[in-house]
């Protein structure tokens, strides 16, 4: 099953999701919700949302993703989310007796660069017994055996009063989800279809569309537009469904809600892309990466081979680190500096040194990178130049001076052709030495003060983007990418 990249133009209908939640499994982050009374019938329910993955779960120890789980006990549960081989599976028990299991293939969802869409249906009353629990993924209903069939009439832990986890598995060892999630629907007394929630565009691609549905009495929405840490209609666990099944959340911050959404998908890091960072550790949506070898590379997944383009970095400290762009046929491993290379060009130091083309370009920039700063970068592929900035000035080649874009220094980029991809990357430049990086493409994992966003009005940036830039998304690559 083949799962396109959601994003871009859609149908005439229009719908735009405007936030998403980014959930970090080491924060141990999630929410819940535990209804004060069952509901009168727990024969019948849907879960619907859009999931985008976070790292690999077979880097975590054999750790499982799971998203949506009711727990009871140790024996009456049901548990959703991906397992280590990237399959995503379903197992429900009563009194300890298995009552449903499915999974999928393995390496199914294996692509941390999509947003999925995700349907859960259930309704025991069927006469039908594959009819009791349909799932459909991107709008397509996925028909295979299930393991285990429910009896007709089986009610699970699902809308008693049993804790109701999203982000997380606590049935017996906690295992929680890591990523990013939005949309989220969950349904009291209907068995609702994928088309209930979305639809295919012209393209043939599954984008979402405003549901027309009833959420009988436990059932909420959300759309994570609130920011608040409290379980009401301020909390990033807000029931906008007018249920006011506000969900508490658990180590989640303003921080964790993002722009980054099934019809606006933003550039992240690639944690398939290991070709000499086995040892890394990614987390914040893949917005942040640690590495601890000198030498290790971390590629985004968007390429670009056109157009103006803006982002942000921070540095918690600095170190022999460079950020990089490159042609997307090179990869640029062992443990030369990016920019050391053929085609690439890299900003390197805490006394800032631009490489080019396998030489030093610029032995200083006259300035200093120190610990916490927000480093801004402009891409120029129309003219293949470059500009860099830090603090919201930028620099003439005499340090970071220039609070006038106008007056900043463009430095080149070199392409092995004009019409080749560039993609973004980090490298730890550190022999033996610790690196941590906190991208911003319009998505930042670290707090943001002021809040600015490109002309189209896409991302969140700490400072102004300069005019004719804008956000790695996939609304601005279809326009100018």
């Amino acid at each position: 099953m083949v799962f396109p990249v959601v994003g871009g133009d859609g149908k005439p209908t229009g719908y735009e999701i405007s936030n998403s939640i980014r959930f970090n499994n080491d924060d141990s982050a999630y929410m819940q919700y535990t209804p004060s009374s069952a509901s009168s019938s727990r024969t019948k329910w849907t879960w619907s949302g859009w999931i985008k993955r976070g790292h690999q779960a077979v880097d975590e120890n054999n750790d499982y993703h799971r998203f949506f789980c009711v727990d009871a006990d140790v024996n009456n549960y049901i548990i959703t989310g991906f397992n280590v081989s990237a399959a995503f599976n379903v197992t429900a028990r009563v009194s300890n007796t298995q009552v449903l299991k499915f999974e999928t293939d393995a390496g199914q969802f294996r692509d941390h660069s999509a947003w999925y869409h995700i349907v859960m249906a259930y309704d025991s009353t069927l006469g039908t017994a594959r009819n009791r629990f349909r799932v459909y993924f991107n709008g397509v209903e996925d028909t295979r055996a299930l393991s285990t069939t429910p009896d007709q009439n089986q009610e699970l832990t699902v809308l008693d009063t049993s804790e109701h986890n999203i982000g997380r598995d606590n049935h017996n060892v906690a295992y929680e989800y890591d990523g990013y999630m939005s949309e989220v629907h969950f349904i009291d007394g209907t068995q609702y279809a994928a088309s209930d929630f979305g639809e295919f565009n012209d393209n043939g691609v599954w984008i979402p569309k405003e549901a027309d549905v009833t959420y009988g009495t436990n059932g909420f929405r959300l759309e994570f537009k609130q920011t608040g840490t409290s379980a009401n209609s301020s909390g990033v666990g807000a029931d906008t469904s007018g249920n006011d099944n506000h969900l508490t959340p658990n180590n989640l911050a303003a921080t964790d809600i993002t722009v980054d959404t099934p019809t606006n998908n933003f550039a992240t890091l690639n944690p398939l892309d290991k070709a000499t960072n086995s040892s890394a550790t990614y987390s914040e949506g893949n917005t942040k990466v640690v590495s601890g070898n000198g030498g290790d590379s971390f590629n985004t997944n968007f390429g670009v081979a056109k157009g103006k383009w803006y982002f942000e970095y921070k540095i918690p400290t600095v170190n022999n680190q460079s950020l990089f762009a490159v042609p997307q046929n090179l990869y640029p491993g062992g443990a030369d500096l990016l920019g050391s290379v053929n085609y690439t060009t890299g900003l390197y130091g805490s006394a800032p040194t631009i490489y080019r083309n396998g030489s030093v370009a610029v032995a200083d920039l006259n300035g200093t990178i120190s610990d916490n700063d927000i480093v801004m970068w402009a891409m120029d592929l129309d003219n293949n130049n470059i500009y860099f900035g830090k603090g919201g000035n930028w620099t003439d080649g005499d340090g970071f001076d220039q609070s006038d874009f106008s007056n900043a220094t463009a430095y080149a980029l070199t392409r092995d052709s004009n019409d080749s991809f560039i993609v973004l990357g980090l490298k730890n430049g550190a022999s033996g030495s610790s690196f941590t990086m906190e991208m911003n493409f319009g998505n930042a994992p670290f707090s943001i003060s002021s809040g600015n966003a490109d002309a189209n009005g896409y991302g969140n940036f700490e400072y102004a983007v300069p005019s004719g830039y804008y956000a790695l998304c996939t609304k601005n690559l279809a326009e100018y990418g």
